[in-house]
């Protein structure tokens, strides 16, 4: 007798749980296109475009392997449409089949349907562990316990004494755990940004592209022009490019944006990490060796490494320590609807335009662009949790729940009252000035907090801590800027709270 495995879209790894003890001789894998997946979200094209053309080469590669791999392409008449009912057609058509092997999925929404299975389907079902993380889930649930905070950073010195990277002994090498100090330059305007390995679409992603354009022409995002690899070897081509010629510079200017740049020195390798083309251990002891061998500086190695096994890690742990009440928290009970130019990009506010359109074009932007960018502004103008949230996990492509959720609820929004962050990633129009060129020729002034052609997000921010004054007067990190807003006479305040309110007003939305 023979076990079903199932592999999902985002576990296109050769040692993933669920085949680790497969047999070549009577097993079969089971790869599934199913519209359920493709559109319980609007998800962007190229999103879906990239892993179908991945699932499409990773079931070419394991049947090179020796595997016997049945593959169920969206356009196949006989197409169930959902995970479940693939399943349940395998097993009734392949004789020989006695068991279901599947590793959990990264979604709780998943999850919670296949623990259904076993009573659902004729043949017993296993749910194993992904092992393909650095901390397992009971790792950091032992962690967190007895916590009041769950600080990053904390848990990202943990993890670096679990890995060994960047480590002299028990000490960091260097002398310091976080080189983030360093990594906040604005990008000189004579400093020209390195070209990137984007490879051309193979035969087989045309076609996936092709199909794309046909079953969900209503979805999100452009096609063209292709930007990612979708076999294993082009996902590594990407990782030792980025490496060679990229690293050396990702720390110094990692959190800066610049109009037409939408790639900068980020590395463009979470799309390839997050579906499993790419090893996340790996590709950080890669980059390791480059600092160990003179060849990129440590505020930019463990800058990396940094989201790699500190952020990356540590939201997952939080994403399933909290699920699922964590998607419903709303501390700061913010309500509006998602404004029409989130879809567009059709805005004159510079900044917003720019991060939308390259996001709409690429599935692409990186996290300052997420964080303090469209992030920033669905936080000071209270823009719904469940609403951006759904829009994070739409429109990018290494977007999955796990991963999406808590940066968005707990970093940009703010939503679980502080549990991720100490204080809320709020600023205004001078960061952006600060680390972008991107007010450079917006017809707002990001000098005026008020009055004619004032920077939404200068009165936006003054009226976001008035709005929530009284939750954070008492935080140290938000009393200078509480203590900054008494200072201001009431009329100036008042002006403040009318600017936002119409401006709000002019886009589509009420009064907070």
């Amino acid at each position: 007798m023979g076990t079903l495995r199932l592999v999902l879209g985002d576990q296109l790894s050769p040692d993933l749980s669920s085949l680790r003890d497969a047999d070549k001789s009577c097993d079969v894998i089971l790869i599934a296109e199913v519209r359920e997946e493709a559109t319980y979200v609007r998800h962007h094209k190229k999103k879906i475009a990239f892993l179908f053309a991945a699932m499409r080469h990773f079931a070419e590669e394991l049947t090179v392997s020796g595997y016997r791999v049945r593959y169920i392409r969206l356009d196949d008449p006989a197409n169930q449409g959902s995970l479940r009912a693939e399943a349940a057609s395998a097993l009734e058509e392949v004789p020989g089949l006695d068991r279901l092997v599947v590793t959990k999925p990264g979604e709780w929404r998943l999850l919670q349907d296949m623990e259904q299975w076993g009573t659902l389907l004729p043949v017993p079902v296993e749910l194993r562990d992904d092992t393909r993380f650095i901390v397992p889930l009971t790792e950091f649930e032992a962690w967190a316990k007895g916590r009041k905070q769950l600080r990053m950073e904390y848990f990202y010195r943990e993890v670096r004494r679990k890995t060994g990277l960047l480590m002299e002994g028990d000490q960091p090498e260097g002398g310091q755990w976080n080189y983030d100090a360093e990594n906040r330059k604005r990008l000189p305007k004579s400093m020209v940004t390195p070209p990137r390995f984007l490879p051309e679409a193979d035969a087989l992603t045309r076609e996936v592209m092709a199909l794309v354009a046909e079953r969900v022409p209503d979805h999100f995002g452009d096609l063209e022009p292709w930007v990612f690899a979708t076999t294993r070897a082009g996902a590594e081509a990407a990782r030792d490019h980025f490496i060679a010629e990229i690293l050396p510079g990702f720390g110094d200017w990692q959190d800066a944006m610049a109009r037409g740049e939408p790639w900068m020195w980020h590395s463009l390798l979470s799309v390839y990490i997050n579906c499993g083309l790419l090893d996340p251990l790996d590709v950080c002891r890669r980059a390791e060796a480059e600092w160990k061998a003179g060849r990129a500086p440590l505020n930019a190695v463990e800058g990396f490494i940094r989201q790699i096994i500190g952020w990356r890690e540590y939201v997952r742990g939080i994403y399933w320590l909290k699920m699922p009440g964590y998607a419903e928290m709303n501390a700061l009970d913010a309500h509006h609807p998602l404004p029409e130019f989130y879809w567009t990009g059709k805005t004159p506010m510079r900044c917003m335009a720019e991060a939308i359109g390259q996001t709409r074009r690429y599935a692409y932007a990186h996290h300052i662009q997420r964080l303090m960018i469209t992030g920033n502004f669905a936080l000071l103008a209270g823009l719904s949790p469940a609403q951006v949230n759904e829009w994070y996990l739409l429109v990018y492509a290494d977007a999955y729940e796990w991963v999406e959720l808590p940066n968005t609820h707990g970093m940009a929004l703010h939503a679980d009252g502080g549990l991720m962050a100490s204080k809320p990633y709020a600023a205004s129009g001078n960061y952006i000035s600060k680390m972008s060129d991107y007010c450079e020729g917006c017809p707002y002034d990001v000098k005026r907090r008020t009055g004619e052609k004032a920077c939404p997000f200068n009165f936006l921010y003054w009226d976001f801590v008035d709005r929530h004054e009284a939750r954070f007067k008492n935080n140290p990190r938000m009393a200078v800027i509480c203590k900054s807003l008494n200072r201001m006479s009431v009329s100036e305040r008042a002006e403040i709270r009318s600017e936002a309110a119409g401006f709000l007003r002019e886009i589509g939305l009420n009064s907070p």
